[in-house]
């Protein structure tokens, strides 16, 4: 079988035991790679005061890895910012929140370079080597340096933005030249492999191939779209631990009969949540006959605590929080929770499986996984609504969720009244049709289709970028 090699900017494979936090890369990725031969390369997520490229092998739940550590001016400059204060938001269309500083783009290209040169002797002739996300763009350039010619995916576990959004990042040229030494270039929905080639075809005057492919800075990339879906199986029975089944009677016992709706994002501008706040405030303002019934739990593990943004996005959020309860609790009832914690998958599982609504309304989402976990977590004879983000990835499979605009209060509130009421046959009737497609399109099919479709590229003659 020919090994596969996964390369991410950190390595944190979940356990059998369930005890890993919010992390849908690090979940899928590990289920890849439980069904391959071969090691997951990335970051440790620990510094050192200078680089030395010193290998930490082991092998966790049946995924070998293979880790180093960054220096601490990496951290500042790669992954605080160039990654976090440069690609992320410009790649969620905020570019109002874009740092642009040449100290960064330094420090991305020296890591994707480090990364590359400690890789290059654990790569074997034969291998297919998969690189993910935005961290990790010219990786492949570097490897092709290194005289690497074994077949090279890349996939985009964020969406690509409109070329007009693109073109304000300094350099976007020299970025898309780099996936250009790729052999196949991956996005989650159609919509962003159309936004790509918007950019190669209409900025770069590339030209379309008709085999799917790409043809621009004198090289050729096939591009597709390949949805990741959750590990569907493992999660049915997540859902049948003990933990989950506590964790969804603790709800149930503290919502006293009330309807739960949940949501669940890593604190992050993108997620909606000051906007998912205000919903949920217009939902109390507007239905006073609604009050007592409801609960809204909103679970956001802080994320990113050395970027500005998010430090000030946290201080908006309590504030709303605050502002909520104050307006509307009584001495008997609090109709928000707001916690800033992690908690292991079959907890939010039993969590999940406790609520009436699934509130999951990103302002751009690459896929979003909690929206699927959501689903796979409902009773069939008895299942709670997905409320959700069209602007998600998600939202391109997940049809018949109530599919809102989460800039609009009122669209978000008419949708949560709309899930609160809406009768047993129309929610079971919506929900099998979303668990259909959370089993049919699950990680495996995403990871079959990804892999299937690198190993069939014809391999490079020549390994050097231009």
């Amino acid at each position: 079988m020919t090994r596969l090699i996964v390369v991410s900017n950190r390595v944190s494979p979940p356990n059998s035991k369930g005890e890993e936090t919010v992390g849908g890369l690090a979940m899928a990725l590990a289920a890849a790679l439980r069904e391959y031969s071969g090691l997951w390369f990335g970051w440790s997520g620990k510094t050192t005061p200078d680089f030395t490229g010193q290998l930490q092998m082991m092998k966790i739940d049946g995924v070998t890895t293979a880790t180093i550590d960054i220096a601490e001016d990496d951290y500042d400059e790669y992954y605080n910012g160039y990654a976090n204060k440069t690609l992320w938001p410009l790649l969620h269309y905020r570019t109002d929140l874009t740092a642009y500083d040449r100290a960064y783009g330094e420090g991305y290209e020296r890591v994707n370079k480090r990364f590359a040169e400690t890789l290059r002797p654990l790569i074997e002739k034969d291998d297919l080597i998969w690189i993910h996300d935005y961290h990790l763009i010219p990786l492949g350039r570097e490897l092709r340096k290194l005289g690497v010619k074994n077949r090279i995916g890349f996939f985009l576990h964020v969406p690509w933005p409109a070329y007009q959004i693109f073109t304000t990042l300094p350099g976007h040229r020299k970025l898309v030249q780099a996936m250009f030494d790729y052999d196949l270039v991956g996005f989650h929905t159609h919509e962003y492999q159309q936004a790509f080639e918007e950019y190669v075809l209409t900025e770069a005057e590339g030209v379309q191939m008709p085999n799917g492919c790409l043809k621009c800075f004198g090289r050729t990339v096939k591009v597709g779209h390949f949805p990741i879906g959750i590990d569907a199986a493992d999660f049915a029975r997540m859902m049948k631990s003990a933990r989950a089944s506590r964790m969804r009677d603790i709800m149930t016992a503290c919502t006293v009969f009330r309807s739960l709706i949940v949501g669940v994002d890593r604190l992050d501008y993108s997620k909606g949540l000051e906007e998912r706040f205000i919903g949920f405030e217009r939902l109390l303002a507007d239905n006073p006959d609604l009050r007592r019934e409801v609960l809204m739990l909103q679970i956001a593990p802080v994320s990113r605590e050395g970027v500005e943004a998010y430090q000030e996005i946290r201080g908006r959020l309590d504030a709303l929080s605050g502002r909520i309860n104050g307006e509307f609790a009584d001495v008997d009832w609090q109709p928000f929770r707001y916690v800033n914690k992690n908690y292991r998958r079959d907890e939010l599982a039993g969590i999940y499986g406790a609520a009436r609504v699934g509130l999951v309304t990103p302002l751009r989402d690459g896929m979003n996984l909690v929206a699927k976990e959501f689903v796979a977590a409902q009773n069939p004879d008895d299942p709670g609504v997905l409320v959700l983000s069209r602007f998600a990835g998600a939202a391109r499979q997940l049809k018949e969720a109530l599919l809102v605009n989460p800039n609009s209060p009122e669209e978000m509130a008419d949708a949560l009244k709309r899930a609160l009421t809406m009768d047993k046959p129309e929610r079971i009737r919506r929900w099998r049709a979303l668990y259909d497609n959370v089993q049919r399109e699950d990680v495996t099919a995403w990871r079959d289709a990804f892999v299937n479709e690198l190993a069939g590229v014809e391999p490079r003659r020549t390994a050097l970028a231009s």
